[in-house]
């Protein structure tokens, strides 16, 4: 459904949370960066990335790699994806991605539009994809009549909520390197994944075999802008002309580089993140024991799922909106952010406790 305009709360309901638990997209920005982005305003400075703060934002992100890495900063998300893959497929070459994945479901069909590449999907297993997926493909490999298989596409924390462990990211790379395939990641909550996994970046993406992987900053803090890190740096010969033809360039690059360094500095993305999971654990403990509402399981990044009566949802919406996930297992996503309170938490797991309560089987 569409995000209603937000009717006055029912008499017999607590007062909304003054924080949303629709995404962490609907979270605010980081002082810490509007500051930066605030100091980034003084004088000029050479436009699409020929100015000091981009100069020290690629030197940050290499030395967070430990790797001599390529970084292009792009507006978002979606169109982060569209340049690390397209950068290094050629449109007779394909993606595979499970069934769940942000650039099959929620990117409205970028990658083919903009890539000229068709997506190829296989369930997932809860979000994540797995080495022995890849295997059928590779019967189309070298046939004029099919899409040649290419790379393979995952999301780290998937869209499930669920992690790849280092380990599982590693047997990825490796079936499908095996098979001729790159590897990208779709980083839309690395932070997220990486508190939460006690990782880091080398650990968890350099050492594993990822080729490619779009660094989500929105979610943690940045007003917007993501981006786009080549693991080697060959692999980003033609990046940067994908880029300026996606509209992907941003012409005062000065001020996304300023949020990145705002948020890497001390580590405030790794610092906002651990906010944002912890909240969930809180959430997720405070909505467990509610009659009529069933975890799909602990979190393990920021996301509660839950199922609760198909009839409440509506209702709780309006009340204070969030998004539902599948509506055919009345199975909604709670989102927690960085600005997320324990108030927040509170006040909407009293929502949901009376709300729930007046849609139980009498």
């Amino acid at each position: 459904m569409s995000e209603p305009t937000p009717d006055l709360p029912s008499p017999d309901l607590p007062t909304p949370p003054e924080g949303s638990f629709a995404s962490d997209n609907a979270a605010g920005v980081s002082p810490e960066v509007l500051e930066a982005m605030g100091a980034a305003n003084h004088g000029p400075a050479l436009a699409y990335g020929s100015d000091p703060w981009t100069a020290r934002a690629e030197a940050a992100w290499r030395e967070r790699f430990d790797a001599p890495v390529v970084s292009l900063p792009c507006w978002g998300g979606t169109g982060a994806n569209v340049v690390g893959i397209a950068s290094v497929i050629h449109p007779w070459e394909g993606v595979i991605a499970t069934d769940s994945a942000h650039i099959v479901v929620d990117e409205c069909g970028a990658l083919s539009r903009f890539a000229g590449t068709q997506v190829s999907t296989v369930p997932h297993q809860e979000g994540r994809l797995t080495p022995d997926a890849i295997d059928p493909f590779r019967q189309w490999q070298g046939s004029e009549h099919h899409v040649q298989p290419a790379l393979v596409s995952i999301t780290q924390a998937t869209e499930m909520g669920t992690l790849y462990t280092p380990d599982q990211i590693g047997a990825l790379a490796d079936a499908a390197h095996g098979a001729g395939m790159l590897l990208h990641v779709d980083g839309a909550r690395i932070a997220n994944a990486l508190v939460a996994t006690g990782t880091d970046l080398p650990t968890l993406i350099r050492d594993t075999g990822v080729d490619v992987i779009t660094v989500g900053l929105t979610k943690d803090g940045a007003m917007y802008g993501e981006t786009v890190v080549f693991l080697r740096p060959e692999l980003a010969e033609r990046a940067r002309f994908v880029r300026k033809q996606a509209g992907q360039l941003p012409s005062k690059a000065r001020f996304v580089a300023a949020q990145v360094l705002a948020l890497l500095d001390d580590d405030l993305w790794l610092r906002n993140a651990a906010h944002a999971n912890a909240m969930a654990r809180d959430l997720a403990a405070a909505t467990a024991g509610i009659p009529g509402v069933a975890l799909t399981g602990p979190p393990e990044v920021n996301s509660v799922f839950a199922r609760v009566p198909a009839s409440a949802i509506e209702p709780l919406q309006a009340w204070s909106f969030f998004w539902e996930w599948d509506l055919t297992e009345s199975l909604v996503r709670w989102m927690t952010s960085f600005t997320t309170t324990p108030d927040d938490v509170a006040r909407f797991a009293a929502g949901v406790r009376a709300l729930v309560a007046h849609h139980l089987p009498a």
